[in-house]
Protein backbone atom coordinates (compact mmCIF):
# COMPACT_ATOMS: atom_id res chain seq x y z
CA UNK A 1 0.00 0.00 0.00
CA UNK A 2 1.46 3.05 -0.97
CA UNK A 3 0.56 6.59 0.68
CA UNK A 4 -1.17 7.73 -2.32
CA UNK A 5 -2.82 4.65 -3.72
CA UNK A 6 -6.03 5.68 -2.82
CA UNK A 7 -5.54 9.03 -4.36
CA UNK A 8 -4.79 7.26 -7.71
CA UNK A 9 -7.42 4.72 -7.76
CA UNK A 10 -10.94 5.14 -10.26
CA UNK A 11 -14.12 3.66 -9.51
CA UNK A 12 -15.13 3.42 -13.68
CA UNK A 13 -19.22 4.15 -14.48
CA UNK A 14 -20.06 2.71 -18.11
CA UNK A 15 -22.20 5.38 -19.42
CA UNK A 16 -25.28 3.08 -19.13
CA UNK A 17 -24.57 2.55 -15.38
CA UNK A 18 -24.00 5.88 -14.71
CA UNK A 19 -27.66 6.80 -16.52
CA UNK A 20 -29.15 4.27 -14.26
CA UNK A 21 -27.67 5.49 -11.04
CA UNK A 22 -28.98 9.10 -12.15
CA UNK A 23 -32.24 7.91 -12.33
CA UNK A 24 -32.19 5.94 -9.10
CA UNK A 25 -31.23 8.93 -7.02
CA UNK A 26 -34.24 11.11 -8.98
CA UNK A 27 -36.54 8.47 -7.99
CA UNK A 28 -35.33 8.55 -4.66
CA UNK A 29 -36.00 12.26 -4.21
CA UNK A 30 -39.37 11.89 -6.20
CA UNK A 31 -40.69 9.63 -3.34
CA UNK A 32 -39.75 12.35 -0.71
CA UNK A 33 -41.15 14.88 -2.23
CA UNK A 34 -44.30 13.03 -2.83
CA UNK A 35 -44.94 13.85 1.00
CA UNK A 36 -44.41 17.60 0.37
CA UNK A 37 -46.92 19.73 -0.02
CA UNK A 38 -47.36 23.37 0.30
CA UNK A 39 -49.16 23.15 4.01
CA UNK A 40 -45.93 21.66 5.43
CA UNK A 41 -44.86 25.51 5.23
CA UNK A 42 -47.38 27.51 6.71
CA UNK A 43 -45.89 27.17 10.81
CA UNK A 44 -42.24 27.53 9.41
CA UNK A 45 -43.46 31.07 7.08
CA UNK A 46 -44.69 32.08 10.40
CA UNK A 47 -41.44 31.64 11.84
CA UNK A 48 -38.44 31.98 9.28
CA UNK A 49 -36.06 32.06 11.94
CA UNK A 50 -35.59 27.78 12.66
CA UNK A 51 -35.25 27.80 8.90
CA UNK A 52 -32.49 30.44 8.40
CA UNK A 53 -30.77 28.69 11.15
CA UNK A 54 -30.86 25.21 9.42
CA UNK A 55 -29.79 26.87 6.26
CA UNK A 56 -27.20 28.47 7.46
CA UNK A 57 -26.13 25.56 9.58
CA UNK A 58 -26.15 23.39 6.34
CA UNK A 59 -24.72 25.50 3.50
CA UNK A 60 -22.28 27.74 5.69
CA UNK A 61 -21.35 26.45 8.78
CA UNK A 62 -20.87 22.70 8.22
CA UNK A 63 -18.61 23.35 5.06
CA UNK A 64 -16.28 26.21 7.23
CA UNK A 65 -16.11 23.34 9.87
CA UNK A 66 -15.04 20.55 7.65
CA UNK A 67 -12.52 23.10 5.72
CA UNK A 68 -10.84 23.70 9.74
CA UNK A 69 -11.07 20.46 10.70
CA UNK A 70 -9.44 19.18 6.91
CA UNK A 71 -7.00 22.01 7.97
CA UNK A 72 -6.03 20.15 11.13
CA UNK A 73 -5.78 16.34 10.74
CA UNK A 74 -4.37 16.75 6.91
CA UNK A 75 -6.34 13.68 5.01
CA UNK A 76 -5.06 11.87 1.96
CA UNK A 77 -5.87 14.86 -0.59
CA UNK A 78 -9.18 12.65 -2.30
CA UNK A 79 -10.05 11.98 1.56
CA UNK A 80 -10.35 15.68 1.81
CA UNK A 81 -11.88 16.00 -1.19
CA UNK A 82 -14.64 13.79 -0.30
CA UNK A 83 -15.03 15.20 3.01
CA UNK A 84 -16.02 18.56 1.19
CA UNK A 85 -18.25 17.00 -0.93
CA UNK A 86 -20.15 15.62 1.89
CA UNK A 87 -20.34 18.92 3.33
CA UNK A 88 -21.37 20.53 0.68
CA UNK A 89 -24.44 18.33 -0.47
CA UNK A 90 -28.29 19.07 1.15
CA UNK A 91 -29.38 17.14 3.93
CA UNK A 92 -29.78 13.25 3.43
CA UNK A 93 -33.25 11.35 2.50
CA UNK A 94 -34.16 9.77 5.76
CA UNK A 95 -33.73 13.30 7.83
CA UNK A 96 -37.12 13.30 7.62
CA UNK A 97 -37.64 10.06 9.34
CA UNK A 98 -35.00 10.26 11.90
CA UNK A 99 -35.94 13.53 12.71
CA UNK A 100 -39.33 12.40 13.60
CA UNK A 101 -38.37 9.34 15.39
CA UNK A 102 -36.17 11.66 17.57
CA UNK A 103 -39.46 13.64 18.06
CA UNK A 104 -38.42 16.43 16.33
CA UNK A 105 -40.59 19.51 14.58
CA UNK A 106 -41.09 16.73 11.53
CA UNK A 107 -42.48 19.87 9.57
CA UNK A 108 -39.70 21.58 9.70
CA UNK A 109 -37.64 18.61 8.60
CA UNK A 110 -39.63 18.18 5.73
CA UNK A 111 -39.27 22.22 4.44
CA UNK A 112 -35.62 22.18 5.08
CA UNK A 113 -35.50 19.50 2.49
CA UNK A 114 -37.45 20.97 0.10
CA UNK A 115 -35.60 24.26 0.71
CA UNK A 116 -32.06 22.80 0.92
CA UNK A 117 -32.94 20.40 -2.24
CA UNK A 118 -33.71 23.58 -4.00
CA UNK A 119 -30.35 25.98 -2.66
CA UNK A 120 -28.25 22.88 -3.53
CA UNK A 121 -28.15 23.82 -7.33
CA UNK A 122 -26.65 26.60 -6.48
CA UNK A 123 -24.34 26.27 -3.21
CA UNK A 124 -23.20 22.55 -3.62
CA UNK A 125 -21.29 23.28 -6.67
CA UNK A 126 -19.78 26.78 -5.41
CA UNK A 127 -18.88 25.39 -1.51
CA UNK A 128 -17.38 22.47 -3.31
CA UNK A 129 -15.13 24.74 -5.56
CA UNK A 130 -14.73 27.75 -2.80
CA UNK A 131 -13.10 25.86 0.18
CA UNK A 132 -11.59 22.65 -2.29
CA UNK A 133 -9.16 25.58 -3.53
CA UNK A 134 -8.56 26.91 -0.05
CA UNK A 135 -6.65 24.24 0.91
CA UNK A 136 -3.87 23.73 -1.33
CA UNK A 137 -3.91 19.16 -1.64
CA UNK A 138 -7.63 19.39 -2.93
CA UNK A 139 -6.63 22.99 -4.88
CA UNK A 140 -4.60 20.60 -6.88
CA UNK A 141 -6.98 18.76 -7.59
CA UNK A 142 -9.67 20.70 -8.69
CA UNK A 143 -6.89 22.00 -10.73
CA UNK A 144 -6.30 18.48 -12.88
CA UNK A 145 -10.26 18.05 -12.88
CA UNK A 146 -12.09 21.04 -14.02
CA UNK A 147 -15.48 20.70 -12.49
CA UNK A 148 -17.50 22.91 -14.29
CA UNK A 149 -19.64 24.29 -11.84
CA UNK A 150 -22.51 25.17 -14.60
CA UNK A 151 -22.68 21.71 -15.48
CA UNK A 152 -22.82 20.75 -12.15
CA UNK A 153 -25.51 22.80 -10.87
CA UNK A 154 -27.18 21.51 -14.02
CA UNK A 155 -27.07 18.15 -12.94
CA UNK A 156 -28.19 18.62 -9.38
CA UNK A 157 -31.19 20.59 -10.34
CA UNK A 158 -31.78 17.87 -13.01
CA UNK A 159 -31.47 15.08 -10.06
CA UNK A 160 -33.10 16.97 -6.87
CA UNK A 161 -35.17 19.99 -8.31
CA UNK A 162 -37.17 18.60 -11.03
CA UNK A 163 -38.41 15.54 -9.24
CA UNK A 164 -38.98 17.80 -5.87
CA UNK A 165 -41.23 20.04 -7.83
CA UNK A 166 -42.69 17.29 -9.92
CA UNK A 167 -43.12 14.83 -6.37
CA UNK A 168 -45.19 18.20 -5.04
CA UNK A 169 -47.64 18.74 -8.36
CA UNK A 170 -48.43 15.04 -7.38
CA UNK A 171 -48.96 15.31 -3.92
CA UNK A 172 -50.86 18.53 -4.44
CA UNK A 173 -53.60 17.10 -7.01
CA UNK A 174 -53.79 13.75 -6.02
CA UNK A 175 -52.33 13.28 -2.16
CA UNK A 176 -53.62 9.98 -1.34
CA UNK A 177 -52.08 8.10 -4.84
CA UNK A 178 -49.08 10.15 -3.87
CA UNK A 179 -48.67 8.79 -0.09
CA UNK A 180 -49.89 5.45 -1.41
CA UNK A 181 -46.74 5.28 -3.94
CA UNK A 182 -44.23 7.16 -1.73
CA UNK A 183 -44.36 4.38 0.74
CA UNK A 184 -42.80 2.11 -1.60
CA UNK A 185 -40.98 4.08 -4.30
CA UNK A 186 -38.58 5.98 -0.79
CA UNK A 187 -37.77 2.37 0.13
CA UNK A 188 -37.24 0.57 -3.17
CA UNK A 189 -35.56 3.02 -4.89
CA UNK A 190 -33.10 3.76 -1.90
CA UNK A 191 -31.99 -0.17 -1.82
CA UNK A 192 -31.35 0.07 -5.71
CA UNK A 193 -29.38 3.17 -5.26
CA UNK A 194 -27.33 1.44 -2.36
CA UNK A 195 -27.03 -1.28 -4.16
CA UNK A 196 -25.06 0.08 -6.93
CA UNK A 197 -23.00 1.76 -5.09
CA UNK A 198 -21.94 -1.50 -3.66
CA UNK A 199 -21.25 -3.33 -6.70
CA UNK A 200 -19.08 0.28 -7.71
CA UNK A 201 -17.29 -0.11 -5.03
CA UNK A 202 -16.58 -4.31 -4.91
CA UNK A 203 -14.35 -4.11 -7.79
CA UNK A 204 -12.17 -1.99 -5.70
CA UNK A 205 -12.83 -3.85 -2.61
CA UNK A 206 -8.91 -4.93 -1.69
CA UNK A 207 -7.34 -0.94 -1.45
CA UNK A 208 -10.74 -0.25 0.32
CA UNK A 209 -10.29 -2.52 2.55
CA UNK A 210 -6.67 -1.36 3.59
CA UNK A 211 -7.98 2.21 4.41
CA UNK A 212 -11.26 0.77 5.85
CA UNK A 213 -10.27 1.85 9.52
CA UNK A 214 -8.24 5.03 8.35
CA UNK A 215 -11.05 6.45 6.51
CA UNK A 216 -13.87 5.08 9.10
CA UNK A 217 -11.95 6.80 11.85
CA UNK A 218 -12.62 10.23 9.87
CA UNK A 219 -16.30 9.84 8.69
CA UNK A 220 -17.01 9.22 12.61
CA UNK A 221 -15.42 12.65 13.86
CA UNK A 222 -16.70 14.29 10.82
CA UNK A 223 -20.22 13.39 11.59
CA UNK A 224 -19.89 13.95 15.03
CA UNK A 225 -18.83 17.37 14.57
CA UNK A 226 -21.55 18.14 12.14
CA UNK A 227 -24.05 17.28 14.80
CA UNK A 228 -22.13 19.06 17.34
CA UNK A 229 -22.39 22.16 14.85
CA UNK A 230 -25.97 22.14 14.42
CA UNK A 231 -26.78 21.60 17.99
CA UNK A 232 -24.44 24.30 18.96
CA UNK A 233 -26.19 26.84 16.48
CA UNK A 234 -29.79 25.77 17.01
CA UNK A 235 -28.78 26.23 21.18
CA UNK A 236 -26.92 29.93 20.40
CA UNK A 237 -30.28 31.19 18.99
CA UNK A 238 -32.74 29.82 21.82
CA UNK A 239 -34.51 27.17 19.05
CA UNK A 240 -37.02 25.21 20.59
CA UNK A 241 -36.12 21.05 21.90
CA UNK A 242 -38.08 20.30 18.85
CA UNK A 243 -36.08 22.77 16.43
CA UNK A 244 -32.79 22.23 17.88
CA UNK A 245 -33.24 18.34 17.25
CA UNK A 246 -34.45 18.53 13.72
CA UNK A 247 -31.42 21.09 12.52
CA UNK A 248 -29.10 18.98 14.47
CA UNK A 249 -30.19 15.65 12.52
CA UNK A 250 -30.58 17.79 9.12
CA UNK A 251 -26.82 19.21 9.65
CA UNK A 252 -25.27 15.38 10.57
CA UNK A 253 -27.56 13.51 8.02
CA UNK A 254 -26.09 14.56 4.50
CA UNK A 255 -27.15 13.66 0.84
CA UNK A 256 -23.75 11.38 0.19
CA UNK A 257 -25.72 9.75 -2.65
CA UNK A 258 -25.75 12.94 -4.67
CA UNK A 259 -22.27 13.77 -3.08
CA UNK A 260 -21.42 9.92 -4.94
CA UNK A 261 -22.59 10.61 -8.00
CA UNK A 262 -21.35 14.05 -8.35
CA UNK A 263 -17.90 12.31 -7.36
CA UNK A 264 -18.61 9.52 -10.49
CA UNK A 265 -19.82 12.32 -13.20
CA UNK A 266 -17.14 14.95 -12.39
CA UNK A 267 -14.29 13.07 -10.76
CA UNK A 268 -14.16 9.92 -12.52
CA UNK A 269 -14.80 8.29 -9.69
CA UNK A 270 -11.42 9.09 -7.53
CA UNK A 271 -11.21 6.30 -5.19
CA UNK A 272 -10.17 8.33 -2.17
CA UNK A 273 -13.53 10.58 -2.14
CA UNK A 274 -15.93 7.65 -3.38
CA UNK A 275 -14.83 5.89 -0.31
CA UNK A 276 -14.97 8.90 2.20
CA UNK A 277 -18.41 9.47 0.54
CA UNK A 278 -19.68 5.40 0.73
CA UNK A 279 -18.84 5.38 4.46
CA UNK A 280 -20.50 8.39 5.11
CA UNK A 281 -23.87 6.88 3.66
CA UNK A 282 -23.56 4.19 5.96
CA UNK A 283 -22.47 5.44 8.82
CA UNK A 284 -24.83 8.62 9.11
CA UNK A 285 -27.74 5.54 9.14
CA UNK A 286 -26.31 4.55 12.59
CA UNK A 287 -25.14 7.36 14.33
CA UNK A 288 -28.67 8.87 12.96
CA UNK A 289 -30.74 6.21 14.62
CA UNK A 290 -28.63 6.14 17.51
CA UNK A 291 -29.24 9.64 18.61
CA UNK A 292 -32.86 9.49 17.64
CA UNK A 293 -33.47 6.75 20.00
CA UNK A 294 -31.70 8.60 22.49
CA UNK A 295 -33.84 11.71 21.55
CA UNK A 296 -36.78 9.42 21.67
CA UNK A 297 -36.84 8.62 24.94
CA UNK A 298 -36.00 11.67 26.41
CA UNK A 299 -39.04 13.76 27.99
CA UNK A 300 -39.52 17.10 26.76
CA UNK A 301 -39.76 20.20 28.54
CA UNK A 302 -41.48 22.48 26.38
CA UNK A 303 -39.97 26.07 26.44
CA UNK A 304 -41.29 28.73 24.39
CA UNK A 305 -38.77 29.79 21.72
CA UNK A 306 -37.26 33.07 21.63
CA UNK A 307 -38.46 35.08 18.15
Amino acid sequence: MTENSVDSIHINFSEPSLWILNIALALVMFGISLEISLTDFKDVIKKPKAIFVGVFSQFILLPLVTFLLIFIIKPYPSIAMGMFMVAACPGGNISNFIAHLAKGNSALSVSLTAIATLLAVLMTPLNLEFWSSLYDPTALLLKDVSIAPRAMMKLVFLLLGVPLVLGMIVNYFKPKIAKRIAKVLKIVSLLFFIILIFLALYKNRIIFLDYIFYVFGIVVLHNLIAFITGFSIAKLFRLSVENTRTITIETGIQNSGLGLLLIFTFFDGLGGMALLAAFWGIWHLISGLILAGFWHSKKIIRKEEIA
